[in-house]
């Protein structure tokens, strides 16, 4: 008899994490044994649950699925990890498989599919949208740096250089050279149009 795979489920939209447990809940061999909102909560609950695969919705308050994904690679090296993302951005691709995700499919994919690959990546396999994957090698490489990505972060509240200086621990014309340099990389006029390409191809 084959024992079931035990999932956790980390999406912050309760109709959409609901309706994939009962979903998953409908194949023989899986069972979601634990379900959270928030990202910062995905370590605890893997700990707590003995789970197998964690499947990880990107965009959640606490952190990331993309930082939970690499925080439970880092404590629990024996989970698999499934990212799903409602936004086909390249960049979250090559972010996820950097944290160590082995799986990356999109939301709305059929739950037989879903359900698949959580037992292909169980198996050792890795299992990536060819949609998505496509999309990534187009796009290439991010090209900012992780000091880039910082600030492009800090800045997309409004903030001005001061306060960035500030909340980041740098002197004013350093945050004006990086923000300078990011600018350029992406050839757009401003910090605004920086910051929105970088978020709109998931290199933020």
């Amino acid at each position: 008899m084959t024992s079931t795979i035990k999932v956790l489920l980390a999406e912050d939209q309760s109709m959409v994490r609901e309706a994939l447990a009962a979903l998953l809940g409908l194949e023989d061999d899986i069972e979601v044994v634990v379900q959270v909102a928030r990202g910062d909560e995905v370590l605890a609950a893997v700990a707590a649950h003995g789970v197998d695969v964690a499947l990880l919705d990107i965009e959640m308050p606490g952190c990331t699925g993309i930082e939970a994904a690499a925080r439970v690679r880092r404590e629990f090296p024996g989970v698999r990890l499934v990212v799903l993302t409602t936004f086909g951005r390249p960049g979250y691709l090559r972010s996820a498989m950097e944290a160590g995700a082995d799986a990356f499919l999109v939301k709305d994919a059929p739950a037989a599919q879903l359900a698949e690959a959580i037992r292909k990546v169980l198996a050792g396999e890795r299992v990536i949208d060819p949609t998505l994957a496509a999309a990534a090698l187009a796009e290439g490489a991010n090209p900012l740096t992780e000091r880039e990505r910082e600030v492009l972060r800090a800045a997309a509240d409004g903030s001005t250089n001061a306060e960035l200086a500030r909340a980041l621990h740098l002197s004013q014309g350093t945050v004006r050279n990086y923000l300078s340099t990011a600018i350029q990389k992406l050839a757009v006029r401003n910090r605004a149009e920086a910051v929105r390409i970088a978020h709109d191809k998931g290199w933020l």
